[in-house]
């Protein structure tokens, strides 16, 4: 396993804004029965989408600067200590004795799914404010891009987002869940990329659509007697929605089914400047790695189709896993496609290094590996990689 030695956040390093939470997990050793408790495991876990996304670009050898909120109390003190460990700046967290730390408690089933749970997150909308958020403007001066969760309120969703507008930095949106992922709304405008899971895409389009035209696929037939491509179809409506609102990449993120990468035009339709990448420690291994295993030729003729008029969209296979937890994969297929992103490599190889990635996440107990194998990502990765394919290129007007 390959832990990296920090550096301080410099060039090449993302900026991500959002939630920092506790997450209490709680799984029953056997069916649980209403009205009682049951035995079983009781875990505290470091989650929230944004710090998780972090956690994950840090594991990967990234210094990703983190601008968030927590208190002094017991749940705040467990995440700040961890992000130290972890020799991450701590600059951009808002402490205040005032503040009661986010925590979430999860109650999953025999299997690993969330059954039930119970958020407490007020304090991300009330204390991560524009005034906060604004004061740390200089640190995307060379961030290649910028992440933001949906955890955020409406006013520092859009300070953040303009923020990155007026120093020409990519936003991704991370829609954290089916409500959340409506204030999307408000900054459309300003969102680069967007990663919502099949239900925040379908919330997305209807609000971007100002209507409730679309539902979810499963409330039309059975997901699972779908084809690839013809689920697909029944997404593509609402997908293009997005692209039309002005997001340049959606990654509908579909669990064990894999990743649609859907663009208006082709997939290299967005190219973070050189100059903005970082190839230092295991992001330039990783860089090395990639491009051997994943070899951009490979995609090269897709040039032909980067037109803002056609609707381009590829599906990425997942990788089989031995399931243990599936609360962080989404969270670490974000941040191992971000860390990608920054480390110079295109989408297609990006979006193959996450899916790795987020396999190994749900293969431990915590939402974030303790560490990652550069070898068994970019087998991984290579194999999501030459199992992708073209579903859908298509001028739509």
């Amino acid at each position: 396993m390959f832990r990296v030695k920090q550096l301080e956040h410099g060039d090449g390093e993302a900026v991500i804004i959002g939630g920092m939470v506790l997450d209490i997990h709680a799984t029953p050793s056997f069916h649980a029965n209403p009205r009682t408790t049951t035995p079983g495991k009781v875990y505290y876990v470091n989650g929230g989408v944004a710090r998780n996304v972090a956690e994950c670009m840090s594991k990967l050898g990234a210094k990703p600067y983190m601008i968030s909120a927590l208190g002094f109390d017991m749940a705040g003190n467990l995440l700040l200590k961890q992000w130290n460990s972890a020799g991450l700046s701590t600059e951009g967290i808002l402490k205040d004795k005032d503040i009661e730390t986010p925590t979430v408690c999860n109650i999953f089933d025999v299997n690993g799914e969330v059954a039930a749970g119970v958020a407490s997150v007020e304090a991300i909308e009330k204390y991560l404010t524009p005034d906060w958020i604004l004061r740390f403007k200089s640190t995307l001066n060379s961030a290649p891009v910028l992440m933001v969760d949906a955890n955020l309120s409406y006013p520092s969703l859009e300070a953040s987002c303009k923020m990155a507008a007026d120093l020409k930095c990519p936003v991704w949106f991370e829609p954290v869940s089916v409500t959340k992922s409506r204030r999307v709304s408000s900054i459309v405008k300003y969102v680069t990329f967007a990663s919502p899971n099949e239900d925040e895409l379908i919330a997305m389009a209807n609000v971007l659509s100002g209507g409730n035209e679309f539902s979810p696929v499963k409330e039309k037939l059975n997901k699972n007697t779908l084809s690839t491509v013809s689920l697909f179809q029944m997404l593509k409506p609402a997908i293009w929605v997005l692209l039309e609102k002005g997001i340049k990449v959606v990654l509908v993120t579909l669990g064990s089914d894999g990743v649609f990468l859907c663009s208006k035009g082709g997939p290299n339709c967005v190219k973070i400047p050189v100059d903005k990448t970082n190839q230092c420690g295991f992001g330039g291994q990783l860089y090395k790695t990639v491009m051997q295993s994943c070899p951009p030729s490979r995609y090269s003729g897709f040039s032909e189709y980067d037109r803002s008029s056609h609707l381009f969209a590829m599906h990425f296979p997942s990788v089989p896993a031995s399931v243990v937890r599936l609360t962080g994969a989404g969270d670490c297929l974000v941040g191992g496609t971000l860390m990608s992103i920054c480390a110079g490599l295109d989408i297609l190889q990006s979006v193959s290094v996450g899916i790795a990635v987020a396999k190994a996440a749900v293969e431990v107990e915590a939402n974030v590996p303790s560490a990652f194998s550069l070898a068994a990502i970019a087998d991984d990765a290579k194999s999501v990689y030459t199992g992708a394919r073209v579903i859908f290129q298509q001028s739509m007007l």
